[in-house]
């Protein structure tokens, strides 16, 4: 968020705790210290709906080696495109889905299942849109298995009531997910520890998990997540 690295607690903007002006830094940190994708959102962009951090993302991307996955304000072909072009290997649509099945779709046939991810942000099993600001009223599952149909590569389910808590996951909405779709499912939400960390990953068909307050406010260890080398067996 304006060039800061920052993150916001269930998704308020005004619960956001500023950790660095250099996101690249912090990319090359979690590099260092082992993770295997990097998550990057434009949160200006998330609420607004227009890039404002890609400079600060094509940072990102010429300090580390790890694919970077960019969500936030993917609403238009031009977006997705752009993000593309500053070297992200894969993009996270989130309030576009919800709009839009065949938006997807196209977006999938023009630049392959592959960098396409949907994000399906969801309180209390009702999708969000608009930086969370809005209720979609879609199911999450519904949405889930629209989007599995128009052939995105990966799926990215967040508990927003969890988000930034570090209280754990709402890990019954998770088996929910996974027992709608079959392609890759990534959690996002709640971790605070390394138990939740296990916990993840001792779920069937899981994919992965993104790490985000608790690895900035040091209550998880990337090193020690990594013991849970499921995940990175499979790949």
């Amino acid at each position: 968020m304006d060039g800061k690295v920052v993150r916001l607690q269930q998704g308020r903007a005004d619960q956001c705790t500023v950790y660095s002006d250099n996101p690249a830094a912090f990319a090359m940190r979690w590099e260092r210290e082992g993770g295997d994708y990097l998550h990057v959102v434009d949160l200006d962009a998330a609420f607004s709906g227009e890039a404002r951090n890609l400079e600060s993302v094509r940072a990102i991307v010429a300090a580390v080696s790890l694919p970077v996955e960019l969500g936030g304000g993917m609403r238009s072909e031009e977006a997705i495109r752009n993000a593309l072009d500053v070297g992200v290997s894969r993009v996270v649509i989130g309030t576009r889905a919800a709009e839009s099945v065949a938006f997807v779709r196209d977006m999938v046939a023009r630049f392959g299942g592959g960098r396409i991810a949907v994000g399906i942000d969801a309180k209390q099993g009702m999708v969000s849109v608009k930086g969370w600001t809005e209720s979609s009223g879609i199911a999450a599952v519904d949405l889930a298995r629209s989007m599995e149909d128009a052939g995105v590569g990966t799926l990215i389910y967040t508990d927003i009531a969890t988000d930034g808590m570090l209280t754990g996951p709402n890990y019954a909405e998770l088996e929910k997910m996974l027992a709608t779709v079959d392609i890759p499912l990534v959690a996002s939400g709640g971790v605070g520890t390394v138990d939740h960390i296990t916990r993840l990953a001792a779920m069937p068909g899981l994919y992965g998990a993104i790490i985000g307050k608790a690895l900035y406010d040091g209550t998880v260890d990337l090193a020690d997540a990594r013991t849970c080398e499921r995940w990175i067996r499979s790949r």
